[in-house]
């Protein structure tokens, strides 16, 4: 008995899919169409095969650009080299096949005290710029507070003493920012603190007054001077 011999073919030899997440049916009926003579024909397959790519993407129907989107899909399948007319509308421009992404500008210089963030930056750059007097005063005692919060987010384990703060302010200003006596820079601290404190708590308190308040004056008052004593009163005086 002749055994038959089968030739296996894997997708390593292969062509490579241009767009994988059409599969490679799509793409062989998009190739077939490049191949037929006829243009009417050829035509109406193609939009038969637009509407088979709508159908492998059902979440994109709500989509105002859809239909653009897979007639562009359609011609970078195709390479370009598809002879239909695409709807009214749907310009066709050959685009590059891949993207080179933007560059990230980053900053030219190395920022000081890095775990204040950059907005300490910022504002001790504006504070610089301000005339002496109270309200610069005032804004660097929020610049002051808002560096001791920063300290405290990302060092929860140590205490943060207000002497570390103010070398730093004036560090960073290059001694031109200094903290008068009597600032107070924990306020925005103790404000995060308290934000970030669990609300069970509150509701423990919440659940104890209620209690507390329902059995020492409903119930009290219903059996020491409320109904109990009318009853016995008025029933004595019944039977005498």
């Amino acid at each position: 008995m002749a055994v038959e011999e089968f030739e296996l073919e894997y997708n390593s030899s292969r062509e490579n899919l241009t767009i994988p997440e059409y599969g490679r049916n799509v793409q062989n009926l998009i190739n077939y169409a490049k191949e037929m003579e006829d243009d009417d024909e050829r035509q109406v397959f193609v939009e038969k095969v637009v509407r088979l790519m709508l159908q492998l993407n059902p979440h994109s129907k709500n989509l105002d650009d859809v239909r653009e989107k897979i007639w562009l899909h359609v011609f970078r399948i195709a390479d370009y080299d598809l002879n239909v007319t695409p709807p009214k509308g749907v310009s066709v421009q050959p685009e590059a096949k891949r993207k080179k992404p933007e560059i990230v500008p980053y900053p030219p210089n190395q920022m000081r005290f890095r775990h204040y963030g950059g907005n300490v930056h910022a504002m001790i750059k504006r504070a610089l710029e301000m005339e002496d007097g109270y309200i610069k005063d005032a804004f660097v005692e929020v610049i002051g507070s808002y560096m001791k919060m920063a300290y405290r987010t990302w060092n929860t384990e140590h205490f943060v003493s207000d002497d570390v703060i103010i070398d730093d302010l004036e560090s960073l200003s290059d001694g031109e920012l200094v903290l008068t006596d009597n600032a107070e820079i924990n306020g925005l601290a103790q404000a995060n603190r308290r934000r970030r404190r669990p609300e069970n708590n509150n509701n423990d308190r919440r659940s104890n007054g209620r209690g507390g308040g329902r059995s020492n004056g409903r119930g009290g008052g219903r059996s020491n001077s409320g109904r109990g004593g009318g009853r016995n009163s008025g029933g004595g005086r019944g039977r005498r």
